[in-house]
């Protein structure tokens, strides 16, 4: 999911001491709570995707709770992995828009679907990583190495 380059200029010191396998671990927990709190399903018939956070977003007060909780867990990965001040700041305030918007009733419950505010912090990190000189694979690209090279068609 991510490689570091060695010797990469702006490599932050924490992320340079983590071991590959341990950020991989985390962007994958990280990738895996962010798209089921916020696009686990598909409404049929639409391009809209809907996760746990606007479903347990229904019951008042908990259901908040609960979602701001797993997106405060989120940035305690992100804090982990050594993401700069800024990023992480960036990360509560869209975490804070989606608790503070989310908790008005009806009018919250329709801004957790189109507000994914997991999906953008998860974007966030990577976007981080990659400048430290991580190379962050798509989501749902293959878990193999990264192979470079030309290609040429024949026939």
């Amino acid at each position: 999911m991510a490689y570091v380059k060695a010797g990469a200029a702006g490599t932050h010191e924490r992320i340079e001491r983590l071991e590959r396998v341990e950020v991989e671990a985390a962007l994958a927990r990280i990738n895996t709570v962010a798209r089921l709190m916020d696009s686990l399903f598909a409404v049929p018939g639409t391009r809209i995707r809907l996760g746990l956070d606007a479903i347990i977003g229904l019951v008042p007060v908990l259901g908040d709770v609960l979602a701001h909780a797993v997106a405060a867990y989120l940035i305690w990965e992100a804090k982990q992995l050594g993401v700069s001040k800024l990023t992480l700041w960036r990360m509560v305030a869209n975490t804070l828009i989606d608790t503070v918007v989310g908790a008005v009733p009806v009018v919250g419950d329709v801004f957790d679907v189109a507000f994914k505010a997991n999906m953008k912090n998860l974007r966030l990190l990577q976007r981080h990583l990659e400048k430290q000189g991580y190379q962050v694979a798509a989501p749902g690209a293959g878990r193999g190495p990264i192979i470079e090279g030309d290609y040429r068609r024949v026939a």
